[in-house]
């Protein structure tokens, strides 16, 4: 058999039967790529030295650590002519009219064991760790400045992709219609929930809608990032839309997205077998679970609830710095005369006029206790509700697998065993031939429907074996938020103790003897 080369590169239907069968021999199963690991494994069989290997290596393309079945024939080729002596380069391959060369690699049969036995492809456990999943993207939603408005139809968002490197503009139905598009792809999942939309009801204070304005999009940034950073609708076309198309109409664009791919049991290549990847006591296991991700909720939200407190807290302690300090601003700007009779007494004329600059020293207090109060606010208190909607959409998620999945096939079977009975009054009563047959039909198409249904159970179990584990992925949070938490408490109390500080000579200046002072230590 003649195979003539092009720039190194082997014709498929010219390499020789031995080549072939090396192939078939070392190829993954599930797979028509070979493994680098087995093809170094071959490498090994071949007797040369490490650099000539070193040259053939560096000759032969790989991808995510595979070769192609062409790139193994191209290897197999520059192992013949390494063999023969010769330099294992493209360019000698190039000038190769005779029959490709055989490398000596013994009997093709003898080489399936360099194979890697693919330990039964472990398709339900998702190994990841929270940094991976931190690390897959981090997504910004601000909003427009130039868009800000009284009226909340305004709102425009800017979402700025860390990991695609491009910034689309937004409004909240495109997220609404993104949302929509990724339940029904996904509703086997974890598809948090979006913020409310609420509708203006009444006069709203201006303040009031700047809070609601400020907390959807805080709503809006925690759904985007937990979606982007999900292992499966990260790698989604759905998503990569959402976050890069720049076109007039997204939501068109999301939406015949969906149409071309349709919904996750339809793409999934395991979703017809994941009962055979089940565990046997896979019922047992989700119901522990989720009593224990239950638990977790319950005391995330407890531990939320408290962090909001103390943030609130530091904000109306700077608002109480501030107006404290505005206090004695205003005592000290008395210009009102003393009488007589306190005048030769009192040194209250002095320190009145000295009370007035300390206004200034109190209102950085306030700014610092400002600080602490939106650090806390946003290192703490937004971590624990970016985990909190998490849970909430697993728990929403148990919900629709049980009332939705598990309801619609019981009503199925209900439906099933009513068509029997009828069929069996149909035989036992003369009825027309026409109507038997019709009612045989929709018996057989009831019973597709009821497979069909069966195998959506499962693959939803499924789902739910892996989005159990993704919550336990994100677990260590715990430890992120407990470290954001002293941080913030460790730099206010730090910032807070240095403006003190620094006011406390200057109030014994103020003072004759110390009143009012305690001595420094």
């Amino acid at each position: 058999m003649t195979g003539r080369t092009m720039a190194g590169e082997i014709n498929e239907g010219s390499v020789p039967a031995y080549y072939r069968e090396v192939y078939e021999a070392v190829r993954c199963r599930t797979d028509e790529r070979v493994q680098v690991e087995v093809f170094q494994r071959l490498l090994q069989r071949t007797d040369l030295s490490k650099a000539v290997l070193g040259q053939i290596v560096e000759h032969v393309d790989s991808t995510d650590g595979f070769l192609s079945k062409l790139s193994l024939y191209k290897a197999l080729a520059l192992i013949a002519l390494a063999q023969q002596g010769k330099q294992p380069s493209p360019k000698l391959l190039e000038n190769c009219i005779q029959e490709l060369p055989k490398p000596q690699l013994g009997e093709p049969k003898d080489l399936s064991s360099l194979r890697m036995q693919p330990t039964e492809e472990d398709v339900l456990t998702i190994s990841q760790t929270l940094d991976r999943l931190l690390a897959r993207d981090t997504v910004q939603v601000e909003l427009i400045p130039e868009k800000k408005g009284l009226f909340l139809k305004h709102v425009e968002y800017q979402v700025t992709s860390q990991r695609y490197k491009i910034s689309v503009y937004r409004r909240y139905s495109d997220f609404d219609v993104f949302h929509e598009v990724l339940l029904q792809r996904f509703a086997y999942r974890v598809v948090p929930a979006l913020p409310p939309k609420r509708m203006l009801k009444g006069v709203l204070t201006s303040v009031s809608e700047r809070e609601f304005i400020e907390g959807r999009r805080r709503g809006l940034c925690r759904f985007i990032n937990l979606v982007a950073r999900h292992p499966f609708f990260s790698e989604d076309e759905l998503v990569k839309t959402f976050l890069t198309f720049n076109g007039s109409d997204v939501q068109t664009k999301l939406r015949d997205t969906y149409k071309k791919t349709g919904d996750e049991f339809m793409t999934n290549r395991i979703a017809t077998q994941a009962k055979e990847y089940l565990p046997a006591d896979i019922q047992t296991q989700f119901l522990t679970s989720r009593e224990l991700i239950k638990n977790i909720h319950n005391s995330f939200q407890k531990l939320r609830d408290r962090a909001e407190k103390m943030a609130e807290r530091s904000k109306e302690n700077a608002t109480d710095l501030l107006l404290f300090g505005r206090e004695l601003s205003a005592l000290g700007s008395d210009a009102t005369s003393l009488p007589s009779l306190a005048s030769s007494q009192s040194t209250w004329g002095t320190l009145r006029q000295s009370l007035k600059n300390l206004s200034v020293e109190f209102a950085v207090l306030s700014d610092k206790a400002a600080q602490q109060g939106r650090r806390e606010e946003d290192d703490v208190v937004e971590k624990l509700n970016l985990f909190l909607d998490l849970l909430q959409s697993y728990r929403d998620l148990c919900e629709r697998h049980e009332k939705g999945v598990l309801h619609e096939h019981q009503r199925a079977l209900h439906k099933y065993g009513m068509m029997k009975r009828q069929m069996m009054s149909a035989t036992v009563q003369p009825k027309e031939q026409a109507s038997v047959e019709q009612l045989e039909s929709r018996i057989v198409q009831q019973e597709n429907a009821i497979q069909t249904m069966e195998l959506r159970n499962y693959f939803s179990l499924f789902c739910l074996h892996q989005e159990t584990q993704l919550i336990f992925s994100y677990l260590p949070i715990t430890s992120h938020i407990l470290g954001s938490f002293v941080n913030s408490q460790v730099q206010g109390h730090r910032e807070m103790g240095q403006v003190w500080n620094e006011l406390q000579p200057k109030l014994g200046c103020l003072f004759s003897g110390n009143n009012g002072l305690k001595p420094s230590i």
